[in-house]
Order: structure tokens, then sequence, then C-alpha cells
């Protein structure tokens, strides 16, 4: 259906019925936890991921730089990571956007160590293991999701 509606998936001024999005499953080095980032403006614990941006060359290049640049962690190098899933979600209008659809890729990646820190765009950033997803109130996509990214052969 998206496609159907623009010649520009990518383009975040897209909003009907929305635009492509990329988000990253990442996987403690332990492989016994993954990452979790506070969402400041939806108020939920989710997985680190937002929009292309003209400079990412891969579709996966962009859930790899929002993970970076959401919470410092550092990747292993993978030349093409696994596509563990597609979600469709609605975004609440905000200051300058109409309520829309995310269109929202998930890659799998692994952590080269357990370093994350907060920044401007994630205040709060943790590794959550599968025994802790009602702890952090996960919906059913980031969990199916991570379970997937547990089975997967890993680099």
């Amino acid at each position: 259906m998206l496609l159907e509606h623009t010649p520009s998936p990518f383009s975040r001024e897209q909003f009907t019925p929305g635009h492509i999005t990329c988000t990253g499953l990442v996987l403690h080095p332990s492989l016994d936890a993954f990452l979790v980032v506070h969402h400041h403006r939806l108020q939920r614990w989710l997985l680190p991921g937002g929009h292309v941006e003209g400079h990412d060359e891969q579709i996966w290049d962009t859930a790899r730089r929002e993970v970076t640049e959401e919470t410092g962690a550092v990747l292993i190098e993978a030349p093409r990571p696994a596509l563990i899933g597609i979600d469709v979600h609605g975004i609440p209008p905000g200051r300058r956007e109409p309520f829309h659809l995310h269109h929202d890729l998930i890659f799998a990646f692994r952590a080269v160590s357990d370093r994350i820190v907060p920044t401007e765009e994630a205040r709060q950033v943790a590794w959550c293991s599968m025994a802790e997803a009602d702890r952090y109130e996960l919906p059913a996509n980031v969990r199916r999701c991570a379970s997937r990214a547990t089975l997967e052969p890993r680099p």
C-alpha cells in the first residue's frame, strides 16, 4: 500500500500513509539481553531507530546509524545484518507532523561491548533480558524480534 502512494517511501515528509523507518535490535555481547531506549515523545521503551537519511548507503545503515547516535553502542561490523522483522505502527501527530504510519524494518546487530550511554535523543538506555520484557512493557513485536534475533546465526 505504501508504494502505491508515493515514489518517495523513505521521505520523512511522506505522511499518506507514512514512510519507511529502520530499527536495530542490538544483542548484548553475551547474547543474554538486547538494547532498549526510552522514547521521550512516545513515553515508552522501544528499540533504537529512526528515519532514513540521504547519506545512508544501504537501508540497514539507517538502523546502524540510529543505534549509534541514540546509545553510543559500538556494533560488530556485518556486511548485511539480518532483517528480523517488519512492523507498521501509528505515530501520533506532533508539532510539524500529522498522524502517520511508520513502516519499520528491524535489523539484528551485536554489540562489541556492554558500553552504552544516554544521549540527547535517548536519555535512558538499558540492556533488557527476555525475562525483563514485562518490566519495560515491551510490545509484542519487539519481543518477537528479540526471540528471532537470538535464534539467527550471528557474526
